[in-house]
């Protein structure tokens, strides 16, 4: 009982009956609902991110971030994929650019501002945050094409599907190939760094941990629905335009599993799995669930989806992606560097909250 009335995230848990039944008593209150689907999120992503930290512990800092970028996108793939079945491609797109700048600015700034606050100086494998940082910049061109062939390529707009379709295809053969490289024939160059001290704590069985994720996984499908259902509506009532909602709000509720576990290593020392966790979630979205949804919209979509972001989505990341490659290239982080993140990352926020709304091409 002592344990139970200490103050927990789970206690957010109870907004799941609660946008439940808002949903089905009074489907107008659109803002009321969204809000109770985004808090009950926050739990269950926690609940993701200390089953796959766990993981992590049995399978070492390479395959640990890779699991916890994995379970941890979920939320955003699942809320991609409900947003795509009903059209929503601007929320979409922005949700994607918001995974992709809040993975490495917020969620790598807040983690080098905790880990830095506690150790002096971080250090981690420089190399590996090196080729991570050349897997962003291929994101970003992977993101600047498609719009560039937009905006210049006049009356042959008409082959923009077929260009993000085979550009996808591009981008995931590339993704599945690093892992290859990361996992199987460079994996020695993806290893902790030696001065790294490493705390580590019982596992839990394999068995608990995997029955966490996929419970937390059902339940995230479950309130995503809800939540993209009234996401539209609520972002008009809150005098928000549905881009801010999708990068930075949508964005921030998805990336909760990742802000928790890479904060918590952080603070242990372990950078390494900090950054595979930050860094490889923003890789993972970029190469691989953006390119999945383009193939999967000509199935599951009401029309095809391309790789066409706005302008001020591909700045955004391509700025992102330019300070982040700046602050993990020297393999050593510390708490001011991540101040200058979550700077940028303020910045590119207040730019999505004031710029109008624009819908996508």
């Amino acid at each position: 009982m002592r344990q139970l009335l200490q103050p927990s995230l789970n206690w957010l848990l109870l907004f799941i009956p609660a946008a439940v039944w808002l949903e089905h008593t009074s489907p107008d209150s659109h803002s009321a609902i969204f809000a109770c689907a985004c808090l009950s999120v926050l739990p269950l992503a926690g609940w993701m991110g200390r089953a796959t930290e766990h993981l992590a512990e049995r399978t070492g800092e390479g395959v640990g971030g890779l699991l916890n970028a994995t379970f941890g996108n979920a939320a955003e793939l699942i809320i991609a994929i409900m947003a795509m079945r009903r059209g929503l491609y601007d929320v979409v797109k922005a949700s994607l650019t918001g995974s992709i700048i809040g993975n490495i600015l917020l969620v790598l700034g807040a983690a080098c501002l905790a880990g830095g606050w506690k150790f002096k100086v971080q250090r981690f494998n420089a190399s590996a945050a090196r080729n991570q940082s050349t897997m962003l910049t291929l994101a970003v061109v992977g993101l600047v094409v498609p719009a560039a062939f937009h905006y210049l390529g006049g009356k042959e707009r008409i082959h923009e599907a077929d260009l993000s379709l085979e550009i996808s295809v591009v981008l995931l053969i590339t993704y599945a190939l690093s892992l290859f490289f990361s996992l199987h024939t460079h994996k020695r160059l993806f290893s902790a760094a030696p001065e790294a001290e490493e705390v580590r704590h019982p596992s839990w069985s394999l068995t608990r941990s995997l029955s966490l994720l996929f419970a937390s996984t059902a339940l995230i499908a479950w309130m995503s629905e809800i939540l993209v259902g009234s996401v539209e509506q609520a972002a008009h009532t809150m005098g928000m335009t549905s881009v801010f909602v999708g990068v930075i709000v949508v964005a921030i509720i998805g990336n909760a599993a990742e802000h928790s576990t890479a904060i918590m290593v952080a603070m242990k020392n372990r950078m390494d799995l900090s950054l595979g966790i930050a860094i490889g979630s923003s890789i993972q979205i970029a190469l691989f669930v953006a390119p999945l949804l383009v193939v999967a919209s000509r199935y599951l979509g009401p029309r095809p989806m391309d790789l066409v972001f706005t302008p001020a989505e591909v700045v955004a990341t391509g700025l992102a992606v330019t300070i982040t490659g700046q602050v993990s290239s020297d393999g050593e982080s510390n708490w001011f560097e991540g101040v200058q993140l979550l700077a940028v990352y303020v910045i590119l926020a207040l730019l999505f909250y004031f710029l109008p709304e624009v819908h996508q091409p």
